[in-house]
Parts: structure tokens; C-alpha cells; sequence
């Protein structure tokens, strides 16, 4: 199988894998439906408070689409926008305690759902499936680099 086998068959399983965990994540912690741009913006916004360019910019997303997830998350409580205290024209974005509290929930919850899916796999597959986890985490670097 060459590399473009590969890249195939391995882009069909991720959708269904992600899509199994985010399922099973929200039924078991009783999570909102939050689409996963709010998720990924949530994530960049966890690390501390950053501008709306800065914002798109860790996002790869036009300032547009940060605009628009904002205005969506403000009102749903998880994001706060606030003037940046040395630049007064210059806002601020930071994850609100609930959303912190969400995400917490989220990872902790799609861990343990993920953990149990290994669970039931046998013995070679979950070495396999550890021995693999170098050249995934490889393989996002690159694929991101490449982008």
C-alpha cells in the first residue's frame, strides 16, 4: 500500500472515529452541541486572552469567521470581549470559566470514551495502536506545517 493508499483509507476512518467520540462525549457529560469551529476557537482562547487577529491567526480563519463565532459564544456565555487595557481600540478575547469548565468536561469525557474503545481492542491491536501514537503526532505536525 503506498502513501496515497494510506492517506485514503486513513481519511475515511477519522471522520467516523471523531464523529463516535464527539457522540458519545456530549450524551455521556450531557454537553452542548457546540459545533467544533467553537470548540477549536475555545481551545486557542484556553491558553490566556488574545486578540481577535491573533484569534484567527492560531485558527488559520479569516477575522470574519472569528467575528461571527464570537458574536455566537458571547451570548451563549463562553466568551468574554474586552478592551485591551494598553491599546483602548484593541480587543480582547478570553474562554469564560464555563467555557473552561466545558472543555474540561469535553476531553476528560472523550478520554474515557476513547480509553473504552481500547479497551476492546486485543492485545496486539492496542500495542499497535500505542506504537503508532510518535508517528500520528508526526503526521499532525507535518500536515499542519504543510498548511
Amino acid at each position: 500500500m503506498d502513501s496515497t493508499d494510506t492517506a485514503i483509507e486513513f481519511s475515511r476512518l477519522l471522520g467516523p472515529l471523531r464523529r463516535a467520540v464527539v457522540r458519545v462525549t456530549r450524551t455521556a457529560e450531557n454537553l452542548p452541541d457546540l459545533p467544533e469551529a467553537q470548540i477549536e476557537l475555545l481551545r486557542v482562547l484556553a491558553d490566556g486572552p488574545l486578540t481577535p487577529r491573533q484569534t484567527a491567526d492560531r485558527l488559520r480563519v479569516a477575522p470574519s469567521t472569528v467575528s461571527n463565532l464570537v458574536k455566537t459564544m458571547r451570548t451563549a456565555g463562553l466568551v468574554e470581549r474586552t478592551t485591551h487595557p494598553g491599546e483602548g481600540r484593541t480587543a480582547l478575547l478570553t474562554a469564560t470559566d464555563r467555557a473552561a469548565d466545558l472543555l474540561t468536561r469535553y476531553d476528560r469525557a472523550s478520554a474515557r470514551a476513547l480509553a473504552e474503545g481500547i479497551d476492546h481492542l486485543g492485545p496486539d491491536d492496542h500495542a499497535a495502536l500505542r506504537a503508532a501514537l510518535p508517528a500520528l503526532a508526526r503526521l499532525a505536525a507535518g500536515v499542519e506545517r504543510a498548511d
